[in-house]
């Protein structure tokens, strides 16, 4: 435990370290990589150029100072980091650099104010979490090396098939190399994918499941970038997807991880609704599917929202699920519909998922919310949903990126 001379240097200079965090997060990660640059491959570069990487860590260490002395409060968000540092085969030996990176990164910026005693005390709260990251992530690996068909680091898979969803979204079927058995998944995890990049140095890249688990494949449903996003470092993976990867190729795939789930043995009789912007439907579709496969009489809602009929992915496997169960109800919202899409009743509503939708459309007083999407559809529906005082214990969500950029209310990542 945190000595509690530790404890009161952190709360004391927490207010300074706030109004500094991300100009030392930058600090930090200029250090890092100039020092260590082996390290870069664990980071999406993409994000550190939008500054949303530094922007997430500036929010982790004022959470982590703020509840200092709630640790608990943490548990999700430490959950979070194992899982990702997971997916990307982060090991013990890499704490360390991060660290040393990290208070130089504070001596440097702080000046100063960054005495020896302030110093120790920061090192040894990052000591302290270091160690509990590092327990709970040996455990995840030692998890995925034991149960059936698991792995761990990255094991070949060949594209089985590749389907085109819509204007923008292709899925690929991936079946292991080897023939052997696949690991079951939680409905919602993602898997990560290592590609050498015929131009440009990439690190891999966290693709959510988009069917349920259970099959003799893996499926994933990828985002085409059109315009500039293209050419930037987030959108080449899923260009070089897009336009090279074909049925028969190889490609080098992590093992399921995630804490964004639901496990169908345990969602009760409670109404689930599943809100999905654009892409993001992926994990949503994984999850419902496999809430009806496995028989949960919970009412299901599922809202989509896209943009028109010719970048809505997966119409016909959503209504599928009505077919099969009459607890199931669908609706479709387009904001930019194509001429005739409203008219054939491609949609249900033109518009927005806005707090009136969420309120005719959902059981806002007692259901359990996941959603998933771009940022502006995520904040719309988190701000509409606090608006209608449904409690963040009925919220769950995912979001490549610092949660505060979602529920700017109070500090909810590490």
């Amino acid at each position: 435990m945190l000595t509690p001379k530790t404890i009161d240097i952190i709360k004391a200079i927490t207010p300074l370290v706030a109004a500094n965090a991300e100009t030392i997060t930058r600090r930090f990660y200029a250090l890092m990589f100039e020092g260590d640059p082996e390290v870069k491959a664990f980071f999406n570069q993409a994000h550190q150029q939008s500054g949303i990487q530094q922007q997430a860590l500036a929010d982790a260490i004022c959470a982590y100072f703020v509840n200092i002395e709630n640790l608990k409060a943490l548990t999700p968000a430490v959950e979070l980091i194992a899982q990702k540092h997971c997916s990307l085969g982060v090991q013990p030996e890499h704490y360390p650099i991060v660290g040393k990176h990290l208070l130089a990164a504070i001596k440097e910026v702080m000046g100063e104010s960054a005495t020896p005693e302030i110093i120790s005390a920061v090192s040894e709260a990052y000591e302290f979490l270091a160690n509990i990251c590092i327990g709970r992530e040996q455990a995840i690996y030692q998890l995925q090396e034991a149960i059936a068909g698991g792995w761990t680091g990255y094991r070949r898979f060949i594209v089985d098939q590749k389907v085109r969803e819509s204007n923008e979204i292709t899925s690929f079927y991936l079946r292991p190399e080897d023939g052997g058995p696949l690991p079951a998944f939680l409905p919602g995890q993602y898997i990560t994918l290592r590609i050498d990049h015929p131009t440009t140095p990439t690190s891999p890249r966290n693709y959510s499941l988009s069917d349920e688990p259970g099959k003799e494949y893996y499926r994933i449903s990828v985002k085409r970038e059109s315009g500039p996003k293209a050419e930037a470092p987030d959108g080449l993976i899923s260009t070089h997807l897009h336009d090279a990867v074909q049925p028969g190729d190889v490609l080098e795939i992590g093992p399921p991880c995630g804490e964004f789930t639901i496990d169908p043995k345990s969602a009760g009789e409670q109404p689930i609704v599943f809100l999905a912007g654009g892409v993001g439907v992926t994990p949503l579709l994984s999850m419902a599917k496999s809430l009806v496969t496995e028989g949960v009489i919970a009412p299901i809602h599922f809202i989509q929202a896209a943009r028109n009929s010719g970048t809505q992915a997966f119409a016909d496997e959503l209504y599928k699920l009505i077919s099969d169960k009459d607890f199931v109800e669908v609706q479709v919202i387009y904001d930019d519909p194509m001429e005739g899409d409203v008219e054939a009743g491609k949609c249900d509503r033109a518009g927005r998922v806005d707090t009136e939708v969420l309120r005719q459309w959902t059981p806002f007083n007692i259901g359990q919310f996941y959603f998933c999407g771009p940022r502006p559809f995520m904040q719309s529906i988190y701000s509409g949903l606090k608006e209608l005082g449904v409690d963040d214990s009925r919220i769950h969500f995912e979001f490549f990126g610092p949660r505060l950029a979602i529920e700017p209310a109070g500090v909810g990542s590490i």
